[in-house]
């Protein structure tokens, strides 16, 4: 493995639609060579690099370290191609594995067959130099490998990242379907919010883009709450080097009371989200009041500013509930916004098109995410006083 100063290629993995968020945030971080692909975003940096990206990346799923690339077109290739790795320079005998496989080619069709054989290859290694071999561990193993095969080419990673980076480690309580943090995150950067103005997330369920909104106002690492790292059981962990970079980011955090309200219906839901928000020591930055949106009063929860407030919404998609009630409940969201949040701008994930169009408002951006398998619409739409069009011809400088 290189030693601390030593640049080399990795990956970050992240959700379809987030890739320039990732790579902008790879650029501030200060990673050279940043490339995009899909879902995925690539770059260099050294060993330190690789702890800060853990830590602080919000858009990221993964960070995976390539060791080697090789062309296979069948399983006794990969087979054999896996145990010419010296596996001893990344592991011990003693110590667990686990290996995920990511497929696209003609050449194989299961990803699981192909892990096993992967795993085959490590543990036979050992097995003839030792006698014995590693465990599999599929929750905590002590190194995860990560094998990508695209077409005939198969690249080996180790993913420092071990549990994927949008387990943050505040969420002890969630409602049914909670959103993945890293959309979250993605969400509340894709929307330009200032960190000044109010965000408010008017059916919060149990916190999350709440969370995230203050997080990213406060400059809190996205993985601070974490438990740990991929990294940390390596062999060539350095715990000075993490402890630095840790440090480093620990006291780059800011202490400022941002206006960020969330509005939940469920008091149980509430009660969860408020749960959520003191095990992430948000509750300063954070509110959280339990009514429907419809009933909501804004300006009397929230001071308005010079800026337009932001407001994210994930609503119900209409799984469990029949046509009728979910066209009544998005139609309902657009006449509040329009009666109640004037000079806000509103941004409402959907993957129920038919839904959004009962809305009765013009987006004025429209962008293609997944939330878990679901391909969704994240849509702004820009709350005026009157028309947008009068609104236009007002501002048109003389």
């Amino acid at each position: 493995m290189e030693t601390g100063n030593t640049n080399f290629q990795m990956t970050a993995k992240t959700q379809f639609g987030l890739e320039d968020l990732l790579s902008e945030e790879l650029k501030k971080l200060g990673a050279g060579n940043i490339e995009k692909h899909n879902r995925a975003v690539s770059f260099e940096g050294d060993k330190g690099f690789m702890y800060k990206a853990n830590l602080c990346l919000r858009t990221a799923l993964r960070i995976l370290k390539p060791i080697k690339t090789f062309n296979i077109v069948n399983e006794e290739g990969l087979y054999r191609e896996i145990g010419k790795i010296n596996w001893e320079d990344y592991m011990q005998v003693d110590d667990t594995l686990a290996i995920d496989c990511a497929l696209n080619s003609d050449f194989f069709t299961h990803s699981q067959f192909l892990a096993q054989k992967a795993k085959d290859a490590v543990v036979d290694q050992f097995r003839n130099k030792h006698g014995r071999r590693p465990s599999v561990d599929l929750e905590t193993p002590t190194l995860r490998i990560n094998l990508h095969i695209f077409k005939n080419v198969c690249t080996v990673s180790l993913d420092s990242s071990g549990e994927s980076l949008h387990k943050r480690g505040y969420r002890n309580q969630t409602n049914l379907a909670p959103m993945n943090e890293v959309l979250a995150a993605g969400l509340v950067l894709l929307s330009g919010w200032d960190k000044r103005t109010p965000l408010i997330d008017p059916m919060c369920g149990s916190g999350t883009i709440l969370i995230e909104a203050a997080m990213i106002a406060n400059n809190i690492p996205a993985g601070y709450f974490r438990k740990k790292f991929g990294f940390e059981s390596w062999k060539d962990f350095d715990p000075a080097l993490w402890d630095t970079i840790f440090n480093a980011a620990i006291d780059k955090i800011s202490e400022e009371n941002q206006q960020i309200t969330g509005i939940e219906l469920s008091p149980e839901t509430a009660k969860m989200a408020q749960e959520n928000i003191l095990s992430a020591k948000v509750e300063d930055t954070v509110k959280v009041f339990c009514s429907s949106f419809q009933d909501f009063e804004p300006w009397e929860h929230i001071t308005k500013t010079t800026g337009r407030p932001i407001l994210i919404m994930n609503p119900p998609y209409g799984e469990r509930l029949d046509t009728q009630n979910i066209v009544e409940l998005y139609k309902s969201i657009g006449d509040t916004l329009k009666k109640k949040y004037t000079g806000c701008d509103a941004w409402i994930i959907t993957s129920n098109p038919d839904a959004m169009k009962s809305i009765g408002l013009h987006g004025t951006r429209k962008i293609s995410l997944y939330n878990g398998q679901l391909e969704c619409k994240y849509l702004k739409f820009s709350m005026y006083d009157g028309t947008k069009k009068v609104h236009k011809i007002k501002d048109k400088p003389e």
